[in-house]
């Protein structure tokens, strides 16, 4: 069975098809590296000791995306692909409107006309907003704080619209929480182009010395000490998922939203003290205001995702700790930026 992968050389995107090959799937990826590199094809195939085809391409160039579907028999998509920073969002929202929405348009045309009808979508818990109560379900009110979660909004309601006007599609739409760690060979890490925005790397930048201390935005939360909590979850189950998430849409046609976390909330100042304890390290912190939309604590009620999917997070915060350090560690010591 052949998967394709958008944005398949990405953080979350790698992980995944390092899951995939391994569980026996044909691979067909594609990625612009507008936030990667080529050298993560190597590594995924070092670690797997698997091949798979790989098209450099871009969604909003629909001839590149008839030539992707026309060259392979193509049972279903996985898609990662999108502009993905909050702030960036905020100062250039045609950008993400442009990237997110009209790339998005072109990969369902292309798979309507290649009839490919199996879609698990990227999305977010950006899609709830600022959450009345937690642990959050899948049937909390949509809202969004920002054009980067409105993208992932729309794309939903796009694909919601989709399936409505013909339900022989198979959709899920899979909102992730808070996604740090790396693969354990070290081979594989979160490793943004430019500035980092979500805090393990700044942790990283701020533990190998690319910056002086972290900033911690709102220390004055209703929270255990604080500062926000969120829900962390380790890269690797989180790709476990979406394996979970390809064998169901291969079984049943409908559309589903389901939260993949772990179900428990940890506080910025646990996850640093952790990451300091387990690598041995210092991370020093300043405090800074409160951001605008942040809210104070934010985490998965992930029993659909077990009764769904039959997935569960296995690991915790001191391997999401552990392993993010070993990767960055092997990254700097062996780094290339091809």
């Amino acid at each position: 069975m052949s998967i394709l992968v958008t944005g398949g050389t990405g953080f979350i995107g790698s992980h995944t098809c390092v899951e995939l090959l391994e569980a026996g799937y044909d691979l067909v990826v594609f990625d612009n590296f507008a936030n990667s590199k080529p050298s993560v094809i190597d590594k995924i195939v070092d670690i797997t000791g698997k091949g798979f085809k790989f098209y450099h391409a871009d969604m909003a160039d629909k001839n590149s995306l008839e030539r992707i579907f026309s060259e392979n028999d193509i049972d279903c998509v996985i898609h990662f692909a999108g502009y993905k920073a909050v702030g960036e969002s905020v100062e250039k929202p045609l950008m993400y409107y442009q990237n997110n929405i009209t790339g998005t348009l072109n990969l369902l045309e292309t798979m309507s006309e290649y009839n490919v009808k199996r879609i698990v979508f990227s999305s977010s818990a950006t899609v709830y907003g600022i959450p009345k109560s937690v642990p959050i379900t899948e049937d909390e009110p949509l809202s969004v704080t920002n054009p980067y979660g409105r993208t992932k909004l729309m794309i939903e309601d796009i694909l919601r619209d989709l399936y409505v006007s013909d339900n022989s599609w198979a959709i899920i739409l899979l909102r992730y929480f808070n996604p740090v760690g790396g693969h354990p060979s070290g081979l594989l890490c979160e490793d943004p182009n430019g500035i980092p925005n979500n805090l393990m790397p700044r942790i990283l930048d701020t533990a190998f010395g690319k910056q002086d201390k972290i900033n911690v935005f709102g220390n004055d939360y209703p929270t255990v000490d604080g500062t926000g909590v969120r829900d962390y979850i380790h890269v690797l189950d989180l790709a476990k998922g979406h394996v979970k998430a390809v064998e169901r849409i291969m079984r049943v046609n409908d559309i589903q939203a389901i939260n993949l976390g772990t179900g428990r909330g940890y506080s910025v100042l646990e996850l640093i003290k952790t990451f300091e304890e387990v690598n041995n390290v210092k991370v020093p912190v300043e405090f800074a205001p409160r951001r605008p939309g942040d809210v104070a604590e934010c985490y998965a009620d992930t029993r659909k995702a077990s009764e769904m999917l039959g997935w569960k997070a296995q690991l915790g915060v001191t391997e999401m700790c552990r392993d993010s350090y070993r990767a960055r560690l092997m990254l700097e010591h062996g780094s290339d930026d091809k």
